[in-house]
């Protein structure tokens, strides 16, 4: 049976665990070729393991995002492998959480450097092998704290930042068969939404109680939520929607 991502490779940035895992297994179930890019080494072998296990193809390649010359590497292993890179999702991420007043030089530029430089480094190289096969998908993981949220001024900044990132990249790439579309979550269970738990001193079950209570279909999210919204833009057949953000969010987020 033909599946839907058939003979096309996806590349994940911060694709061991959490959103980034949940996105590649999707990718993986529906026939593509991963490859997966972290800093967590431990964690990318228990990925590669976990995942062959299950009979998909992965490459799991230790890089930092913000080193271009780590992820240009990293990127022509992939495609010295599989061929091509039809698919970038830029996933990696990290919080640094803190009122203004409190926030460091060093938590405002990790977190700009690790979202915003990670982004470009990994799109720019991306770009050219898309360019050339005239074929590319490219998804950028914003968030609802683009639109704002206490305590997360660096964090919010880079989250509205990729969303103008990803206009920009539909309005250039676009005439090189190349979309780009930018996916939002709301309130997921992730191990930085556990981060921001205890940040705030709650248990995270209560913490899980309270958003849940705010989100209209009256749940938090779960990875897979996000991973399905990814490869509704990644898919063959949404050539068609590009320069995109997505809310998943459980309802309206204004």
């Amino acid at each position: 049976m033909t599946k839907r991502f058939d003979n096309r490779v996806a590349f994940i940035t911060g694709g061991s665990r959490g959103i980034g895992k949940s996105i590649a297994e999707t990718f993986a179930v529906e026939g593509a070729k991963i490859a997966i890019i972290d800093i967590n080494e431990e964690a990318l072998q228990n990925v590669q393991s976990e995942f062959k296990e299950k009979g998909f193809d992965i490459l799991a390649l230790q890089a930092n995002v913000v080193n271009s010359d780590e992820v240009e590497a990293a990127m022509e292993q992939v495609v010295k492998e599989y061929g091509s890179i039809d698919i970038l999702v830029n996933n990696a991420g990290i919080i640094r959480d803190n009122l203004l007043f409190k926030m460091t030089a060093n938590d405002w530029d990790q977190v700009i450097d690790v979202h915003l430089k990670g982004a470009f480094n990994t799109t720019r190289a991306a770009q050219k092998y898309m360019v050339q096969q005239k074929y590319g998908r490219i998804i950028n993981i914003s968030s609802t704290s683009a639109l704002g949220n206490v305590g997360q001024a660096n964090y919010s900044t880079v989250k509205a930042g990729l969303q103008g990132l990803t206009k920009t990249l539909a309005k250039e790439l676009g005439k090189f068969g190349i979309t780009a579309n930018s996916v939002a979550p709301g309130f997921i269970e992730t191990d930085m939404t556990k981060a921001t738990a205890e940040r705030v001193g709650v248990p995270f079950e209560d913490f899980l109680k309270a958003g849940a209570s705010r989100i209209p279909v009256g749940r938090t999210g779960k990875p897979s939520d996000i991973a399905n919204a990814v490869a509704f833009f990644a898919d063959e057949n949404s050539s068609f929607v590009s320069g995109q953000v997505l809310y998943v969010a459980g309802g309206p987020t204004n």
